[in-house]
């Protein structure tokens, strides 16, 4: 089953969100000049933490193991699109499903 996240409308600030500086890379100026680009797929990703074991530990892991991870309970996770760090945010429950509210934007450079 597949569900339809409203997004929200992007403004002047966002359109130059990620893009580099300099004439080869001038920013829209309507945003109309986006519907080329609207319907191209990413990859979004949440994560949790980061965990370095060795292969034999690996090997070894099963059901019920417990891998600790970098980060605290509480503390923000990574939003990542196409492997690119672009917001931070907590993990809510959403009825019976987990999800993930953005709590901010990380911008180039910050």
């Amino acid at each position: 089953m597949t569900t339809e996240v409203p997004l929200p409308q992007l403004g002047e600030g966002d359109l130059a969100f990620g893009a580099r500086s300099g004439a080869d890379a001038p920013l829209p100026r309507d945003p109309s000049d986006l519907a080329q680009i609207l319907h191209v797929p990413v990859t979004l990703s949440a994560v949790l933490g980061h965990v370095r074991v060795p292969v034999g530990d690996l090997l070894t892991i099963g059901p019920g193991a417990i891998l600790e991870l970098d980060r605290k309970v509480g503390e923000a996770i990574d939003i990542l699109v196409n492997d690119r760090l672009v917001a931070r945010g907590e993990v809510v429950l959403v009825e019976d499903r987990l999800g993930v509210t953005m709590t901010e934007i990380v911008r180039p450079g910050a």
